[in-house]
């Protein structure tokens, strides 16, 4: 059943959004801060396929590799991190995906 205001539907741009609720009800909103990429910051230059450890925390348990918005990394090292990553599942180092 659709809202209603005095027996009419509301229109879609009356609706209250996510953002009209938290201002309303005064609720404090967090900063989020913007990560960081870990290689600019170790000023990392080659990211080696033969570092395991080190690519499998860019890995999902399932075996999916995790994308920039989620890990932090900038687009150039997230480029090589994702060529080294594939390079070590072809000669077995890493896991293509992980059993269910």
């Amino acid at each position: 059943m659709p809202e209603t205001r005095g027996g009419r539907p509301i229109a879609a741009s009356q609706r209250p959004t996510g953002g009209d609720k938290a201002i309303a009800t005064g609720k404090k909103q967090y900063f989020r801060r913007k990560k960081v990429c870990r290689f600019c910051v170790e000023k990392v230059d080659d990211i080696n396929y033969k570092e395991v450890r080190m690519l499998n925390s860019f890995i999902s348990e399932r075996g999916k590799i995790t994308p920039r918005r989620i890990s932090g990394v900038c687009t150039p090292h997230q480029k090589r991190l994702s060529e080294a990553i594939k390079q070590a599942r072809n000669i077995a180092l890493l896991p293509f995906a992980s059993k269910m």
